[in-house]
């Protein structure tokens, strides 16, 4: 019996807080998606599907923030996790300082979202084109959040510049964790510093990358805050993601019950995504 309230006294707050949190609100959530509520009134009738068939009939604004949302997930997965291992593999060699170069690497990732987009729109906007102006370099000049394409490339730079570091923490973890053995056999058999990292550390970083692809994944479908600051949705609505369309559908334009509809369906793309990476990354584990 002491053991019980010993376990209730350590775990009960933690189930209370996600419970009130999480699961309430997501329960409630499924229910509106089915009602016409504003978000306002004290009416809330019952509609069925008939939010969903209004999302798969016609609603662009909810295909045009996906297939953005999709594009931006593909492109900062590839670049965070590539920028991340390649980073990790360099600070992982006998370097003079390494840990300063680590630390400096991983603190953009505790700027807040908001913060780090203003930053990035002062950069984009003021910061480089002046420096383009006193060098007379065309690149630099570029208004990099006044077209579709070099919006969506700037939201690009600036994720991967936050969240890179992050990723490489988890890759030196794992870089690390590679046996010492293994590798002086290798290279005793002759290999190079290549064909150790293809057939020895790679392999065996498989928990790794099943943990950063799942998080990269996770983030980058969700990206809202950092690209309300930086670019607001804009320029004409070419960068407005999928969470943005959501808030915008429930809180400006005042359609609970849609923008419930379109969250939910949301997320269940988010975890057949999610559950069938982790399920293939998982199965390609290899153990030392």
């Amino acid at each position: 019996m002491s053991q019980i309230v010993q376990q209730l006294t350590f775990v009960g707050p933690a189930v209370v807080f996600f419970t009130t949190i999480m699961i309430i609100p997501f329960i409630v959530g499924i229910y509106y998606s089915f009602t016409d509520w504003n978000g306002i009134s004290d009416s809330v009738n019952w509609v069925g599907l008939d939010n969903f068939k209004k999302i798969f009939s016609g609603e662009e604004n909810f295909k045009r923030s996906f297939w953005f949302t999709f594009q931006f997930t593909i492109t900062n997965v590839i670049l965070v996790n590539l920028v991340g291992l390649i980073l990790a593999l360099l600070l992982t060699k006998p370097l003079k300082a390494k840990g300063f170069y680590r630390t400096v690497l991983f603190i953009p990732n505790v700027i807040g979202g908001l913060l780090l987009g203003y930053i990035f729109q002062f950069i984009f906007t003021r910061g480089m084109p002046a420096i383009g102006q006193m060098t007379g370099i065309e690149f630099l000049q570029t208004p990099w959040l006044g077209t579709p394409d070099t919006a969506f490339w700037g939201i690009i730079v600036m994720s991967v510049w936050q969240s890179a570091g992050y990723m490489m923490i988890i890759y030196i973890a794992g870089i690390t964790n590679v046996p010492n053995e293994l590798v002086e056999a290798a290279r005793i058999d002759g290999a190079n510093e290549w064909k150790v990292i293809q057939t020895i550390t790679l392999p065996l970083l498989m928990p790794s990358f099943t943990i950063c692809l799942f998080l990269s994944i996770n983030s980058s479908f969700k990206a809202f805050d950092q690209i309300l600051s930086l670019t607001g949705g804009g320029p004409f609505n070419s960068t407005e993601v999928v969470a943005m369309d959501i808030y915008l559908e429930a809180f400006t334009r005042s359609n609970m019950g849609l923008g419930s509809a379109k969250a939910m369906i949301f997320f269940i793309i988010i975890a057949i995504i999610t559950l069938t990476q982790v399920w293939l990354t998982k199965r390609k584990e290899v153990e030392a």
